[in-house]
């Protein structure tokens, strides 16, 4: 193959697309869960907000990984429901503290912290900031998901 000066600038004009191409699809395989050690939402079984109104604690044996990172649950059933449809329970933007996303950041967040709003599941970084984010849950949702997921840089 014999390189001329064409083919190089054609091949130089391209890198540029390549990079950006690059880019685009490791930023869409990036995990956008919180999940300490690869465990989502502290190994809490996201199904069991649902079902027994609580944080439960999961199995670590009964697991499933999705989004990058590992849900546990609490039983084969929950798991099985998350499985089936993992967008229902799994909390939204990204398991982040919502206040946080609302405000245009990300913060962690705790299991006792939590919210479910039109079945949807909200968690928080404290219940001091639970109770902010409870002063204005429409707008404060509004907000988040405005700025979701952008705002994962």
């Amino acid at each position: 193959m014999t390189l001329n000066r064409r083919t190089l600038l054609t091949f130089g004009a391209s890198l540029p697309v390549l990079a950006l191409t690059a880019n685009a699809g490791f930023a869409q395989s990036t995990p956008t869960f919180y999940a300490e050690d690869g465990i989502a939402i502290d190994g809490t079984d996201p199904v069991a907000y649902f079902t027994e109104g609580a944080p439960v604690a999961g199995d670590p044996a009964i697991t499933h990984e999705w989004m990058g990172a590992t849900w546990r649950f609490a039983s084969t059933a929950n798991k099985d429901a998350f499985v089936a449809n993992p967008e229902a329970y799994a909390p939204q933007f990204g398991g982040y503290c919502s206040w946080a996303v609302a405000e245009g950041y990300t913060a962690s967040t705790t299991t006792e912290a939590w919210t479910i709003v039109d079945d949807k599941l909200y968690l928080n970084y404290s219940r001091r900031i639970q109770r902010r984010w409870e002063k204005d849950i429409p707008g404060n949702i509004t907000r988040a998901t405005a700025n979701w997921p952008k705002i994962l840089g």
